[in-house]
């Protein structure tokens, strides 16, 4: 048995230990202290809601219309076939414990929540990180959508009856009621493993064709000229871009010059850009990303397809 004082020694060293750890927590300049400020913060701030409501039941299944929903999220009718991308619509981003999501937390709430989404045909998953594969909101899909992801990531999406995981070059073609789309995985520079696995998984971007027409959605990239070898596939309509995360991260996070670089590369006649306003993951400032894509389209800003979450582009016919 441990004598009163031997227990009170050791509740001085933890209370010591305590208030050493809240000094840092509160005054280190390390990444990871201001890491625990935000964490801490995150706890007690309210989510804003979307500037913009989007109303996809209104949308023609004889066009291609887009809407942010927010990070990386994005909901695609092309031509009356419902495409999401990585969809996080939860309050959280992180991994899932007995005490709820560990991770960032939404500065600004999805445009809409899973309950309100047309029934989706086919989601694209570009890698697993927790920002972009969320199992909670993965649940809420229908067992029978049909999945592309890339390369060893099936064990994440065991739920799903049709998944089928992609490497670079490889594509795979969704027949449904609203007829076939073609998806091919494409080459980012990115990276893919799943935080504590130690499994190495791939990371995709994707180009999808139908009706003549195709669309390429980035997933998460650094600069990388792949994205010229992606011309000779097109036209591409639209290119669902990154633009964000890129400080300190920019050996895997493109910055918004970049970003424009390579969908100018790829032939994309409008971007829409994505990675930025929702969850906190770098340094930059909220707002920075979106404004120089803005600069970096000088005198051709009407390529710029979405600024907000929540706003709607409808491709030109």
């Amino acid at each position: 048995m441990i004598c009163r004082r031997s227990f009170l020694k050791y509740a001085a060293a933890g209370t010591g230990a305590t208030a050493a750890g809240g000094t840092w927590l509160s005054l280190s300049d390390s990444r990871a202290a201001r890491l625990g400020r935000r964490l801490l913060a995150d706890a007690r701030r309210e989510v804003a809601a979307a500037p913009v409501k989007p109303n996809p039941q209104t949308w023609s299944d004889n066009a291609i219309t887009m809407a942010w929903l927010g990070h990386a999220s994005v909901l695609v009718n092309f031509y009356g076939l419902h495409i999401l991308t990585d969809p996080v619509l939860g309050s959280r981003c992180g991994m899932a414990t007995p005490f709820g999501i560990v991770g960032p937390k939404r500065y600004i709430a999805p445009a809409l929540a899973a309950k309100e989404l047309p029934r989706i045909e086919v989601v694209l998953l570009s890698h697993a990180h927790y920002d972009h594969m969320d199992t909670a909101t993965l649940s809420k899909l229908n067992r029978e959508t049909w999945i592309a992801s890339a390369s060893s990531t099936a064990d994440i999406l065991g739920r799903f009856q049709h998944v089928n995981e992609l490497a670079w070059g490889q594509s795979a073609t969704y027949r449904g009621p609203h007829g076939e789309l073609t998806v091919e995985a494409v080459e980012v520079k990115h990276w893919g493993e799943r935080w504590p696995s130690k499994i190495t998984r791939g990371y995709n971007g994707y180009i999808l064709r139908r009706e003549g027409k195709a669309l390429l959605f980035g997933g998460d990239t650094a600069m990388t000229p792949a994205f010229g070898k992606l011309r000779a596939k097109g036209p591409i309509v639209a290119a669902i871009m990154p633009i964000g995360a890129y400080s300190p991260w920019i050996w895997n996070h493109c910055n918004p010059e970049q970003s424009l670089e390579m969908a100018n590369a790829a032939g994309a006649e409008y971007i829409v850009p994505v990675h930025h306003q929702t969850f906190k993951l770098s340094d930059e400032p909220t707002w920075e990303p979106i404004e120089r894509l803005e600069a970096a389209l000088d005198g051709e800003t009407e390529r710029l397809a979405i600024k907000r979450i929540g706003e709607t582009f409808v491709a030109p016919t």
